[in-house]
This record gives structure tokens, C-alpha cells and sequence, in this order.
């Protein structure tokens, strides 16, 4: 079984967020592929399905971003699912709005949801996708920016960079990542 794993933040609040596009991505996902996030086991919010014959589980972690760790192990663990069998979906402060980067490892760097995960899985090798949120304004404040909502003047390529996450997604539960990689690493056409 293939694990597709958005993080962000659980509750309306943080919903539409920077923080929480890798949920956005997991919603989009859900109705694309018509599976339900309807379980509610190890701090996670998940649903199981098919999709082109081969079985995918969608995630969407309850933990809040800085603890993502905690409810993805245990899920993992009890699905016997393995870590190459697994993809993140997170925000990118250092990417551009628009852009994707698709990497089979790396550090957490300055991201919270990022090091739990490390930290849990005992590795930095699995598969992500990486999407921009641009920085904010020099002197603003980080924590502000990613848990403030997209600007309306965003919005139209915000839908593009979901739909497009999503299609890669999509062709990871069926597809090597390498070529996935190739096929959906850099901008999205505005």
C-alpha cells in the first residue's frame, strides 16, 4: 500500500493557511479519488482506497505540524507500511508560490512538521514534495506569515499548485518516483 501524508494543522482555524497546504492537497486528493478520510485512529485523520488498481491510504496527521511524528509512526507501524512507500506534502518558505520541488530525502531544515518526522521514523530518506510559500517581507514574522491564509491575488495559482500536486501524487501511487520527479519537479504555468 502506497501512503500519501499532507501536514498542517488540525481545526477551522488553520484551514486555507500556508501552513496547511499539504491538507489541501489531502482534501483535493479525497475528492479526486473518491476515498473518505473517515478513520480517526492514531492522532491521524485517514481514509483507504483505490486508485488505478493499486491500494493508497491518505493522511492528514491531527497532531499539529511541529508533532507530525507522533501519529504517522504508529500508523505506519500498524499498516506495515514502509517508508518508501511513503509521501509528504509540506510547505516550502524557501520556494517560490507556484514551484514544487519532489526530493527522495533531506534534512528537516527549518521545518518543525519535517524534523518530527525525521526524528519518528529514524530517517530523512522518503519521498516529498515540497510546495512554495514564498517568504514574507524582511522583518515579518515567520510564524505570522505561515499560519496567516493565501491572498486572494494568489488564489487562481494556489488552484493550480494543488491540482498539480495532486496529479503527482496520484501517479506515485502507481508510478516510480524518479519519474515522477522529472515530470512534475519546478513551476506550475500560471
Amino acid at each position: 500500500m502506497k501512503c500519501v501524508i499532507g501536514l498542517g494543522n488540525p481545526g477551522k482555524k488553520y484551514d486555507g493557511t500556508r501552513h496547511n497546504i499539504g491538507f489541501m492537497v489531502i482534501d483535493h486528493l479525497s475528492d479526486d479519488l473518491g476515498i473518505e478520510l473517515s478513520n480517526k485512529k492514531f492522532k491521524c485523520h485517514f481514509g483507504v482506497g483505490y486508485h488505478k488498481g493499486q491500494k493508497v491510504m491518505l493522511v492528514k496527521p491531527q497532531t499539529f505540524m511541529n508533532l507530525s511524528g507522533e501519529g504517522v509512526r504508529p500508523l505506519l507501524d500498524y499498516y506495515n507500511i514502509e517508508t518508501e512507500d511513503i509521501l509528504v506534502l509540506y510547505d516550502d518558505l524557501d520556494l517560490p508560490v507556484g514551484r514544487l520541488r519532489l526530493r527522495q530525502k533531506g534534512s528537516g531544515g527549518g521545518h518543525n512538521g519535517i524534523k518530527s518526522l525525521n526524528q519518528h521514523l529514524g530517517t530523512e530518506k522518503y519521498n516529498r514534495i515540497r510546495i512554495g510559500i514564498d517568504r514574507p517581507a524582511p522583518g515579518s514574522s515567520i510564524p505570522n506569515y505561515v499560519l496567516d491564509k493565501f491572498p486572494k491575488a494568489e488564489h487562481k495559482l494556489l488552484d493550480k499548485v494543488i491540482q498539480r500536486s495532486g496529479a503527482a501524487s496520484a501517479a506515485f501511487v502507481t508510478d516510480p518516483f524518479q519519474e515522477i520527479m522529472t515530470e512534475y519537479n519546478g513551476d506550475v504555468d500560471e
